[in-house]
Formats: structure tokens, C-alpha cells, sequence
């Protein structure tokens, strides 16, 4: 499925990313810096990064040297993408800070995190690439590896209001009402929202990969917070 190939496509310059201090070129358009910032992640911190990709070296850049960052490639990607696992395995071997594994998607996660992070993935986890997954228990148990405080950070491409699931196996899309409803669901509370990735113009009726918008969808950005 091209979806998560094209996702996963590993853009970093392992030059430029030899190490959790060095400064990971990432292209300007993901505003990696102001998604970190809106995740809250300082030095020290503990955070899983779901289907590992594209902003890794940004959050192992975050935590520093004395922070973790869990690349956790799920397997289901693994076996259709082992490509995705072998960068992430170049990116550790130079960046200690970051710990690679490649466990089913509803495995448990290293416990006492400070946040978690899913970018551009959580409508798959309703696809078929996924399974599609169990989301109601994908999510406890992130609710379950966080610490009280810690937080949950989903961006996504946004789908049209009220249509819930309907385009994520043909739009790559969510609706973001449902990504709320589900992590409320959880046990989270709804702790910020940012517009730094949306796009007025995207009328969400087109896949994300269509030329005429690949690259400038209309995404969400979300942060939920597990109750102290």
C-alpha cells in the first residue's frame, strides 16, 4: 500500500542528523520546530514516536542526551516497508538517544512516558494496512504508558466534517470530530489545538497524494492530556 510507503519515505540527511545534538534537516514544510514546541518536549523527557519517520531526529533533538525517543516502527509496516525500520536503525546507530522496535501496533509501550506522538497515521490505524487495528485499545494503552500529566499528540490530514472513518483507506483522511471523540473516549482530556498545518483552501475531498494538494493538505494538530 503506498500509503504508509510514501509516509515512511525517510527525507532526513543522515549527515546532518549523526547525532541527538546535531541539527536534523528536515524539510521546512513539516514546521518541525513549532510542532515540538506545541508537543511541550524538553531535555530528559521520555517520548514514543508511532510509525517513526520524518520528525524523529527532530524529537530526539528535543530530549537530548539524557531523553529517549522510542522509534516504534510497527510490524505491520515493517513487513510491507523494511526500509522504514533500516533508517531508523542508521538514525540510532548515530543517536543513542533513540531506541528502535518494531512490535505489532497493539503491543504495549515503554512505560512512564511523557508524551506520545502520531504523525500522519492515526487514520491508518483504521485501514487495512493496520488490520485494521483495535483504536479503542490502541489508545488506552497509550493512555496506560503515559505518565499523570503526560500527553498525547496526534496530526493528521483532515477529512470532511461528520464523516467520521469514511476516507482513511481511500482519502488517507480522518475527520478530526472522530480523532477527539475517540481519545476522549480514553480517558484523555482535550489540552490544545494548533492551526500551524491548516489550509483553508483543501476542500478534503481529494487524496492527500493528488498532485494539486500533496504537500499542503488541511492538518490538525492535536494535544490530549492524561489527568494527574
Amino acid at each position: 500500500m503506498r500509503t504508509l510507503g510514501l509516509i515512511l519515505t525517510f527525507t532526513l540527511s543522515m549527515a546532518a542528523a549523526t547525532s541527538a545534538s546535531s541539527q536534523p534537516a528536515v524539510d521546512p514544510a513539516f514546521k518541525a520546530p513549532e510542532v515540538i514546541e506545541f508537543i511541550g518536549l524538553k531535555p530528559g523527557d521520555k517520548v514514543a514516536d508511532i510509525v517513526a519517520g520524518r520528525l524523529t531526529a527532530s524529537l530526539a533533538q528535543a530530549v537530548g542526551p539524557s531523553g529517549k525517543v522510542y522509534a516504534i516502527e510497527a510490524a505491520e509496516v515493517v513487513s510491507k516497508h523494511p526500509e522504514a525500520l533500516a533508517h531508523m536503525k542508521e538514525l540510532a546507530s548515530q543517536s543513542p538517544n533513540v531506541i528502535v522496535s518494531a512490535e505489532p501496533i497493539g503491543s504495549a509501550l515503554p512505560p512512564g512516558l511523557d508524551a506520545v506522538f502520531i504523525r500522519q497515521n492515526y487514520h491508518d490505524l483504521y485501514d487495512k494496512f493496520m488490520g485494521p487495528a483495535d483504536v479503542p485499545a490502541f489508545n488506552k494503552t497509550v493512555f496506560a504508558a503515559l505518565k499523570p500529566g503526560g500527553v498525547y499528540v496526534i496530526l493528521d490530514h483532515a477529512a470532511a466534517a461528520g464523516s467520521g472513518i469514511a476516507a482513511t483507506d481511500t482519502l488517507h483522511r480522518i475527520d478530526p470530530a472522530r480523532v477527539k471523540a475517540d481519545v476522549l473516549a480514553a480517558g484523555f482530556k482535550l489540552d490544545g489545538e494548533s492551526s500551524i498545518l491548516a489550509n483553508k483552501s483543501d476542500d478534503h475531498t481529494k487524496n492527500v497524494f493528488d498532485p494539486s494538494i500533496r504537500g499542503h493538505t488541511d492538518q490538525f494538530l492535536f494535544r490530549f492530556r492524561k489527568p494527574n
